[in-house]
């Protein structure tokens, strides 16, 4: 029996590749980056053919680093930044234009549009979201109309589209595949039928032909190109990021809860086998499906976590690494009364805010590059709040604890204050990079690697639980602070 699995994990500014074993093991890792396209400000595209070019090179290096070779794997899991949406030839296989990606507000006035033409709550009860030009379904509407005789041969035909995870199969097997948890983040998606529905199609003027066909987020998908990998290898497994990371987390019990810090800020928690619609500006989105049966999870969705740390850097020049922000922020008792709102591309949940931007509130003169740094962190920490407070008045109780993965899980200071600000343990695993676990592990069900969830289970191991320990009064008083900066962006516009 093959014992490893190749996880695709296809990111916002990144392609990855990371090879486990059965027990969950990291063996190898192998990462790129990418360009980033703004051809206007709040518009951001990417390479298609750069992405499938990093991710296939990223899978080569892995399989190499860890000594196998394509005999050696049971089976790829692909993982992909999700709403970013690809418009390819069919004949040619070529992109017919950069991809758009979920940060992207391009489609704000579509939005603006339906939602005037009363589209949104038959929307809301058929897919679980909310219009908003995060999504895919206005991008596709956007391309349509904007590209030059697009429109005309999508009708033909001519033209196939998919989220990220439906390009990287194509492009790997041939194949025009999806699977529910990526389906159900394009607004065309009726999440309680488990399938596309028409009558969202019509309303956005979307070709049904276009989109690829929806199979069980672990099955199989097809099988790679030899000349690819050096050999035939089952695409087993796909979800989208934050679903794979919930499924990384072995979050398999309605009420568990996990936060995925990436490029933005992703909390999800289980709700079993029957959707709960959100009163409270929440994202109702399938989590994943085995089988004939599918789960489903309510979602917030931040926009800008880990990227502000990366602004940090890349653009205010401040920091060399983002490693450094921890020892930054720690070395400042607080943030001398400084609260920054990252809203670059508006606010997500609960928010909905695509026209807020970005600002920094209550420097004085004795402020310094500490205090914005540990603002900016304390930043990401406050916007889970809004989600966590949200979910619980979703689901009528209280989340006792919050599992936590990605890049900026490495970051003590930052959970130290999430736990402090929610008022709960939040605790980290081990294997960080559950995005990409959960991806291997979706792969390794479909291929027998393993005989069930239970299975799964035994491999989850915590690396550290950070307790709160703020007093009430000194919470109360922050996320008062945080609400009122809030509230300060989203009434200011140019």
């Amino acid at each position: 029996m093959k014992k490893y699995i190749l996880a695709l994990d296809q990111g916002t500014t990144s392609s990855r590749a990371i090879v486990f074993d059965a027990g969950g093991n990291i063996c190898s890792v192998s990462r790129k980056e990418f360009k980033q396209y703004y051809p206007r400000p709040g518009w951001v595209e990417h390479d298609p053919e750069e992405i499938f070019s990093t991710q296939i090179t990223t899978a080569r290096e892995a399989v190499k680093k860890a000594g196998l070779e394509a005999k050696d794997i049971a089976g790829i899991g692909i993982t992909n930044q999700r709403e970013t949406i690809v418009l390819w030839d069919r004949k040619t296989g070529k992109p017919v234009h950069n991809a758009i990606v979920w940060q992207c507000r391009r489609t704000a006035e579509i939005c603006r549009r339906l939602k005037k033409e009363g589209f949104e709550k038959d929307l809301h009860k058929k897919t679980g979201l909310v219009l908003d030009p995060y999504f895919s379904g206005t991008k596709i509407m956007w391309l349509l109309g904007n590209v030059p005789g697009l429109k005309q041969r999508a009708f033909n035909g001519e033209i196939a589209c998919g989220t990220i995870d439906s390009w990287l199969c194509y492009r790997l097997t041939g194949h025009h595949f999806t699977d529910p948890s990526n389906a159900s983040r394009t607004l065309l998606f009726n999440i309680i039928k488990g399938d596309w529905d028409q009558d969202l199609l019509d309303a956005m003027k979307i070709p049904r032909g276009m989109l690829p066909e929806v199979k069980p987020s672990s099955s199989e998908f097809g099988l790679t190109e030899q000349s690819l990998l050096g050999g035939e290898i089952p695409v087993a497994g796909i979800a989208g990021d934050q679903q794979a990371a919930l499924f990384g987390q072995c979050c398999f019990t309605p009420g568990m809860a996990k936060n995925t810090y990436g490029t933005g800020c992703f909390a999800l928690i289980h709700t079993g086998n029957k959707p709960v619609f959100s009163k409270n500006s929440l994202l109702t989105t399938v989590a994943w499906q085995i089988g004939d049966k599918i789960e489903y999870a309510l979602e917030g969705s931040v926009f800008i976590a880990g990227a502000v740390v990366q602004w940090l850097r890349d653009e205010l020049k401040i920091i060399k690494a983002s490693s450094e922000t921890q020892s930054i922020a720690s070395s400042v008792p607080d943030t001398g009364g400084v609260v920054f709102v990252p809203a670059f591309v508006g606010l997500g949940a609960p928010y909905w805010d695509p026209d807020a931007r970005g600002a920094v509130f209550g420097m004085t003169r004795g402020t310094g590059q500490a205090h914005i740094i540990r603002a900016a962190l304390e930043s990401i920490s406050f916007q889970t709040a809004d989600l966590f407070d949200a979910i619980q008045k979703d689901i009528q109780k209280k989340v006792v604890s919050l599992r936590v993965d990605g890049g900026a899980s490495a970051n003590d200071f930052l959970l130290q204050f999430t736990a402090d600000i929610l008022n709960i343990p939040i605790i980290r695993p081990r294997i960080k990079e559950t995005t990409a676990l959960g991806a291997a592990y979706l792969a390794g069900l479909a291929t027998g690697v393993y005989p069930d969830r239970k299975a799964i289970e035994k491999n989850w191991r915590e690396d550290k639980q950070f307790q709160p320990g703020l007093d009430p009064e000194s919470r109360a008083r922050a996320l008062t602070h945080w609400k009122k900066a809030v509230e300060a962006v989203r009434t200011f516009s140019l």
